[in-house]
């Protein structure tokens, strides 16, 4: 699975979210979600097979945190968008400008 479809979830973009405040424990990640224990653990695995978390053993509990690089693929996906709807709009923008002038 890659970032996309990881991060496609809610429950999953929000473990993210969880996770920008530093590294927890799947217990207090899932105080922050009226969702099942097991039900955070899968949304857990899942971020970490798509390589968005890391996890930690320490002692019998795990330490899930975020890997911050693991999400340059889709800033570098959304700045391109960034880019390409400036470009659109600043073009309508434009045709705008054209469509008052010859009134």
């Amino acid at each position: 699975m890659d970032v996309f479809e990881a991060l496609g979830a809610p429950h999953r973009r929000a473990i993210v979210e969880v996770l920008t405040g530093g590294a927890s424990t799947a217990g207090q990640i899932a105080s922050h979600f009226s969702i099942s224990r097991p039900a955070i653990s899968q949304h857990l695995g899942v971020l970490v097979e798509a390589g968005v978390l890391t996890v930690r053993a320490e002692g019998r509990q795990r330490r899930y945190a975020l890997r911050p690089d693991s999400l340059a693929e889709v800033e570098h996906w959304l700045e391109a968008q960034r880019v390409r709807w400036d470009s659109a709009l600043d073009r309508l923008g434009e045709e705008m400008q054209k469509g008052e002038g010859e009134q």
